[in-house]
Parts: C-alpha cells; structure tokens; sequence
C-alpha cells in the first residue's frame, strides 16, 4: 500500500525523534537511578561503619549494636528512615540483629563468602515481602578477633522504587505527549513543504496539447523549487517544439502527397475521358509512373525519418572507405550527371577509414550529390572531396550552381524546405524536401557533423566531419 510522501516524512520523522527522545528518558532514568543507588549505598556504608565501631567496641567475645531504642510497631512507622542489621558466622549462622525485626535477614551466601574475603559486597533481595538493598561488612576490618564475622545492613527500597515508578511514568507520559505533538507539527511542516509542490502539479496538469505554449509560473521566484519549475519549463519548451514540428512535419507530408495525388488523378481520369490511341495511353502511363516513382521516393523517405526519430533505424556498424563509397556513388549518378552536362569529380588521398554502416553512409554521399547536381547547371561541376584532417574525416561536396540564399542557410537541414527558386531552376516531380534532413539523420546516427556554406567563388558547400574509426 503505497503512502502519501507527506505521510512518511511525518511518520518517519516521528520515530526518529521520539526514538531519540526514549534513548535519552532510558538513559535519564539509568542516572536517577545509579544516582538513588550511589546515596543509598553510601547511606548503608555510614551505618555499617557505626554498627561495626559499636560491635568491637566492647569486651572480647561482646557484641552489641548501637540503635535506637524501638519497639517492632515503632519501627513499622518510621518505615524507610529505618536500617536493618544483622551479624553472622562464618557458616551462616545468626549471631546478633536489630532488635525491631522478629525473623532474620534474607542470607545470600555468596555475598557471604565474599564478605569474609574482605570485600564489601552489595545485593538486593526481598524481606517480609518488601524489597530491600544489603551490604555485607566484614567486621575483619576491625580486629583479627572478628575475622570470622560479616555485618549485614538492609535498607527498604520502597521510597527508592516508588520515585522511580513515578519518573519512568513520567518519561512516558512525556514520550507519547511529545510523539503526538511532533506528528502534528511534522505533518503540518511537510504540508507547508510540498503545498509548492502542489501547485507546480496543478499548473502542470492544465498544460495540454493546446495550450503547450503556456508556461509553470507557480514558486518559480523560491530557491528550493527554481530548478524544478526551470526544468519542467525547459521540457515543455522542447515538447512544444516537437510538437510543432510534427504539426508541420504532418502538414507538410499531407501537402507534398496532395500534389502527386491530384496529378495522378488527373491524369488517369483524362485518359478515361475518351478512347486514345495507344501512343497517347504509354504517355499517360508514362506520367502516371512518373508520379508513382516521386510517390515511392516520398514514402521511403519519410519512413526512414519516422525511424530515425524513433532510434529504430537498423544499423551494421563496421569500418568502410568513404573513399570507395564516393567513388561508387558518382560511378551510379554518372549517367544523370552527364544526362544535365554535370561533370563529377572525386579528390583527396589518404586513409578515409570510418566506422558507420556502409548503406547509410552512401545515401548520404548519394543525397549530397543529387542535390548538387540538381542544382548545378549545365556545364558546370560537382566535385566530392575526402580528407582526414583534425583527427576525423571531411567529406566535402561542392557544386557551382547559384548557391544557397542566406536566409535559407539555417532552414536548409528542416524537412520539407526548398531553398527555391533561385537554386532551382527546373521542377522535379522526385524531389521532396527531405533529402537534406535524411543527410543530417544519418550524420547524427553516426556521431558526424554536418553543415552548408556557400563558396566565395559560387556555389554550395557540404561538409560531413566522421570520427575516425577506432
């Protein structure tokens, strides 16, 4: 059962203070208690150096003590104020005690034994139902003549244990009392602490896909909560982004198959409208495939945009010459090239070993240069240069067609966008905007960089930095 985080602060900040709290009661009652025992020995200690004064005091072979002159009944009144003695033998036999108590003392013969040893032994037991703390005093302490006796003073620990009682009740008391009195302020303090939380949360919610554009405000100003509200800020500034890109990307794939689509139409409902000769069907058809060609182009690239935004784009890595995959791609666009009057070149020595995958790499070096050749016009050049410089390998096509308009320089990667009309100069049905962004998709698949500029002396430039394959 999953709990609120309000909940398990309050909770555990509970326990831990109202653990903390019973450590110090325990530890508190240790020292009342060790403080009572230290004066109640200290008491028995007095008594028992009276008695054992009083009792060597006399003849040889007499003993007496030294006490009030009480009767039993008298006795019982003055209660804890009252001490108990009790001399014994060796073997534990009663020798001499307190004229006020009519039975004899609880004997622990351990505490006995230990006595004659000469220590001052210390224990506690129970008389006539009473609890009570003794000292056992070797009276060898003062004289050879009473090495064999042993001195017992007891005193009532009923004032002792009923102070206790009452203090342990009180800690307790004090413990539950403070517990309830922490659950309550730490349950309100977490309150306080997540109520910005809260807000943030609501703001949150009322974000849409309608309302992208709207911003959480709540706490933004509060220290604590300035880089949450900041971050979650900054990732609907990026939702808001790819949402509009794939509003545009959606509006734009729609436009760009409206077109081929009417064409299409329009030509297969001419060609319906009367009987023709078969030489104007095969020019219908002919358009109709034309359309069917763009059509599929379109289809595959968007495809592999859509996989590529999804990182579904399947790859098999291994080192190629881009060398070799230039050189191949001009070999295949060679009789387009020369279909315009576009002469194609490739320039650049030296290792262009690169880690990618082989028929990725060669449609971006086939887009590139496509793209130059469409643009280049009759008689002019398009040229592939591959260097390994700076620790990578630059791939570089150039083109000396008209070039590409400054304010288009920094669109001309986005999907979709023409850099038209001035570079180009002639419709093509196979063209579809998105030949630049598939260059720049599988760029970044690779770790590569890619950019375009336009050269001093005409014409556009591409350059592809690859890291160098490990």
């Amino acid at each position: 059962m999953s709990h609120s985080f309000r909940f398990r602060l309050s909770i555990r900040f509970t326990m831990a203070f109202t653990l903390g709290l019973a450590v110090l009661a325990a530890l508190t009652f240790l020292a009342i208690r060790n403080a009572l025992d230290h004066h109640l020995d200290a008491s028995l200690v007095a008594v028992a150096s009276i008695e054992a004064a009083s009792l060597t005091d006399g003849p040889p072979g007499e003993m007496h003590l030294h006490e009030w002159e009480l009767t039993p009944e008298e006795a019982e009144r003055i209660g804890d104020l009252n001490r108990f003695v009790e001399v014994w033998s060796a073997d534990g036999e009663s020798l001499l005690r307190s004229r006020h108590i009519t039975t004899s003392l609880p004997l622990d013969t351990t505490a006995l034994r230990r006595a004659l040893d000469g220590g001052m032994i210390r224990v506690e037991d129970t008389f006539q139902g009473r609890s009570i703390r003794s000292l056992y005093y070797p009276l060898g302490r003062e004289g050879r003549q009473h090495g064999a006796h042993v001195l017992q003073v007891a005193a009532p620990l009923d004032t002792r244990n009923a102070l206790l009682r009452q203090s342990a009740l009180l800690m307790v008391v004090l413990i539950f009392a403070t517990a309830a009195g922490t659950l309550a302020g730490s349950w309100w303090l977490a309150g306080r602490a997540i109520r910005p939380v809260h807000e943030i949360i609501d703001q949150a919610e009322g974000i849409g896909a309608q309302t992208l554009r709207h911003r959480i405000s709540a706490h933004a100003d509060s220290r604590e909560y300035e880089r949450l509200v900041q971050v979650l800020n900054t990732m609907l500034s990026r939702i808001d982004a790819t949402f509009e890109a794939q509003r545009r990307f959606a509006s734009d794939a729609s436009h760009e198959l409206r077109s081929p689509l009417t064409a299409l139409k329009g030509e297969l409902e001419l060609a319906r409208r009367r009987r023709r000769t078969p030489e104007e069907y095969e020019r219908a058809i002919d358009s109709a495939l034309e359309e069917v060609v763009g059509l599929t182009h379109l289809a595959e690239d968007l495809l592999t945009l859509a996989r590529s935004d999804a990182g579904q784009l399947v790859t098999q890595l291994g080192d190629l010459d881009l060398h070799e995959c230039a050189s191949t791609v001009l070999e295949r666009l060679g009789a387009s090239a020369q279909e315009k009057n576009v002469r194609l070149s490739i320039t650049g020595t030296g290792d262009a070993t690169v880690t990618g995958d082989r028929d990725l790499v060669c449609r971006l070096v086939w887009n590139l240069v496509s793209n130059g050749i469409r643009h280049t016009p009759p008689g002019g050049d398009v040229n592939v240069s591959i260097v390994r410089e700076n620790g990578s390998v630059n791939a570089r096509v150039t083109d000396t067609g008209p070039g590409i308009p400054d304010e288009s320089l920094p669109h001309i990667f986005e999907r979709f966008y023409r850099a038209d009309d001035a570079r180009t100069p002639t419709p093509d049905r196979q063209r579809t905007g998105l030949g630049l962004a598939i260059v720049r998709a599988i760029a970044e698949l690779h770790g590569a960089r890619v950019t375009a500029t336009n050269r001093p002396e005409g014409g556009a430039e591409f350059d592809v930095w690859f890291p160098v394959a490990n």
